[in-house]
């Protein structure tokens, strides 16, 4: 870390914790927009007359934005000055989601939609840069981490039940007009609370060739794997989206090795604990989502629980999350992140088994609960452990990309992750139909479901194999921490 002129450290901004806190606000609207929607679909079918077609492009519309733009936003975010960009990017954010609350067919709730995930692709690395960055103390960095990685965990859970609910009492609309007032409550404590977050000194030397291939590169990947349990994964749309998708990433890296200003510097791979992370990231980002969005299925359709039900149901998963993401910062700081991914990947593992023999006749105590218990703290746990990883030894320069990556990395493997499982589960269903000659029932339905959980199972063994062999043992040192010339200066 770069000393000021007398020798000492740079001392921390003093705003730095209620900083944390703006931007902390911000970041669970974003991940909670990911999730919120699902409860609301049937209000939006009657309402707006969606088909199921319609429906699907309401929730990836959002996902293919947010995931293909992050890394782009990341760096931008480095190049111009990370306040601005995320000003900018939760003006968006406000002005998006009252587009959606407005629309007035599935076509233009889709569009905005779009919008919106360009917005949340500004928002959220270009949020965790300026915590990264805020926090020069490693036990500090850590701690902020784990409150992020609690958000992060809670967030995603939380939009089952608050989606549920706002439904119910005030409509489908309000899901999305509820980010009006806290985004605007937001944008005016900006200037107050964040520091200007310097845009990159000398020359800004933008790498267009770069950009373009990287920001189309995980926009096809997504869309292949959302197109894929529709069409199948030999499909011609699929199988193109995934051939394009890597001619460009290969023509990235020749690009970026050529480049005098590249994006991505391809030095910043040489970084053990930065891949180590983004590959925990990407496990958990399969694993998550390949085990919630079976986990909806179940409980609505063949438990037949209300979505207000489910979402409260869900809540023994949020806190347990929360739990285990605090939990996570401590004891990282204590022994490193290898023991703690090993043991959350493990919780992940475990949670997944648990839910595999889910019955037709069962119940929430007896099929869910205990899987929820201990999948919960796994989630926060591996969330926390991967961020505080992928960013460290970073520097301040780059922290936007990192986080950019890190984000990127977690939203993709979502995507893919839901579409794995859904085309597992149609494709048992399908068997156990063939086999019998039995027309197809809940029965059949469900033991979809239950291969669904043990792919999510297996997702989370993947997460196990990274940190056995990829992650360092040893604790992040504050030497490894983002560098800072400056602590943040108000605006």
């Amino acid at each position: 870390m770069d000393k000021q002129p007398d020798g000492r450290a740079p001392a921390a901004d003093p705003r730095r914790w209620q900083a944390l806190a703006l931007l902390g606000v911000a970041f669970f609207m974003v991940i909670l927009d990911a999730t919120i929607v699902l409860t609301a679909v049937p209000s939006m079918q009657d309402d707006l007359g969606l088909t199921v077609a319609g429906v699907q492009w309401v929730l990836t519309a959002y996902a293919l934005t947010f995931a293909g733009l992050m890394l782009f936003f990341g760096r931008m975010a480095d190049l111009l000055g990370r306040r601005r960009v995320f000003m900018a990017g939760l003006l968006l954010f406000v002005a998006s989601s009252l587009a959606c609350g407005f629309a007035w067919s599935a076509a233009a709730l889709v569009a905005a939609r779009a919008v919106q995930g360009v917005a949340a692709a500004i928002m959220a690395p270009t949020a965790l840069s300026i915590v990264a960055s805020s926090f020069p103390d490693d036990a500090e960095r850590n701690k902020a981490l784990g409150i992020w990685g609690g958000l992060g965990g809670f967030g995603a859970t939380a939009g089952l039940l608050l989606g549920g609910v706002l439904t119910s009492l005030l409509g489908w609309e309000w899901i999305f007009f509820i980010n009006v007032p806290v985004g605007l409550a937001v944008l005016a404590l900006c200037p107050i609370l964040l520091g200007r977050g310097e845009a990159a000194s000398g020359e800004r030397r933008f790498d267009v060739a770069g950009a373009a291939t990287i920001t189309a590169a995980p926009l096809l990947i997504a869309f292949a794997v959302i197109r894929a349990p529709e069409v199948g994964w030999g499909g011609a749309t699929v199988l193109g989206s995934f051939a394009a998708a890597a001619a460009l990433l290969v023509l990235f890296v020749v690009v970026e090795s050529r480049s005098a200003a590249p994006l991505v510097p391809l030095r910043i791979f040489r970084n053990r604990a930065l891949v180590g992370g983004n590959l925990l990231m990407l496990a958990v980002g399969l694993a998550v989502d390949g085990m919630l969005f079976p986990l909806t299925l179940y409980a609505q359709q063949v438990l037949g629980y209300s979505a207000m039900e489910f979402g409260l149901m869900s809540a023994v998963m949020t806190v347990m999350s929360v739990v285990g993401a605090f939990a996570g910062q401590a004891f990282v700081t204590r022994l490193g992140v290898r023991p703690i991914a090993i043991g959350g990947t493990l919780l992940i593992v475990a949670g997944s088994l648990l839910l595999v023999p889910v019955a037709v006749d069962g119940s929430f105590l007896g099929d869910m609960f205990w899987g929820l218990l201990v999948f919960g703290p796994g989630m926060g746990a591996c969330f926390v452990t991967a961020q505080i990883s992928a960013l460290t030894g970073v520097s301040e320069e780059e922290s936007g990309l990192a986080a950019g990556l890190v984000d990127t990395v977690f939203n993709i493997g979502s995507a893919i992750g839901i579409a794995i499982v859904t085309s597992v589960a149609v494709a048992v269903s399908r068997t156990a139909i063939s086999e019998t000659g039995a027309p197809a029932s809940v029965a059949t339905f469900n033991d979809g479901l239950r291969a669904a959980f043990g792919v999510a199972a297996a997702f989370g063994a993947i997460g196990l194999l990274a940190a056995l062999f990829v992650l360092e043992r040893r604790t992040p040192s504050t030497a490894d921490a983002p560098k800072t010339t400056t602590p943040a200066t108000p605006g």
